[in-house]
């Protein structure tokens, strides 16, 4: 998916994936203290680094598409937070090491391997030791429901991928489900997802 497929997705007054956080992303509140440091990776139109920001944290949120990140300012003013807003194309980024006490990846399955490996590399290195990995993604049966994600199966996660990338990690939790999601037009309906939380050893 090109840049200009997502610039053009974004380029409307409507936020196509909605203002209000990702329901897993929300539901680890718990793991996150004011004050910590945060990567939010392709943020789009900052629904869940401005809930980072509201929750107290340092937020610096990357995305390549300038329409989504006009969109997350506006959004941000709104709420009343400052973001670290970075327009980035995640497979050049620099990923700087050790950096963020918190990255949240929330389905940012827009590359197949051998590229996503990129990405997986550079969350490994940009966590801080002791530092929390909250992901959510799909899997491969997300196909079959069509509410959202890219039309590929070469892009989706399975268990035993997300063991290979983070088993030396403490992962705390990992979960394949089917639920209904509502996140703006494009991510709607019931959904083939996976879920995982883990701790990068100290």
């Amino acid at each position: 998916m090109s840049f200009e497929f997502w610039n053009t997705r974004y380029a409307t007054e409507e936020y196509v994936f909605g203002t209000a956080p990702n329901v897993f992303l929300a539901s680890q509140a718990h793991c996150l203290k004011p004050g910590q440091t945060a990567l939010a990776i392709a943020d789009g139109e900052g629904r869940n680094g401005v809930w980072l920001a509201q929750q107290g944290l340092k937020v610096h949120a990357i995305d390549f598409s300038p329409a989504a990140l006009a969109k997350a300012g506006k959004l941000a003013a709104e709420r009343g937070v400052e973001v670290e807003f970075e327009q980035a194309d995640v497979l050049n980024w620099s990923w700087p090491e050790a950096a963020y006490d918190i990255v949240v990846a929330i389905f940012i399955q827009f590359v197949p391997p051998p590229e996503r490996e990129r990405i997986i590399e550079g969350i490994r290195r940009t966590l801080k030791p002791g530092g929390t990995l909250i992901l959510q993604g799909y899997t491969p049966k997300q196909i079959e429901y069509g509410t959202g994600g890219p039309p590929s199966v070469a892009n989706m996660y399975v268990e035993a991928d997300l063991r290979r990338w983070f088993g030396d990690w403490q992962i705390e939790h990992l979960a394949e489900h089917e639920s209904h999601i509502s996140e703006g037009a494009h991510h709607h309906g019931m959904s083939a997802l996976i879920d995982m939380v883990a701790v990068k050893p100290v």
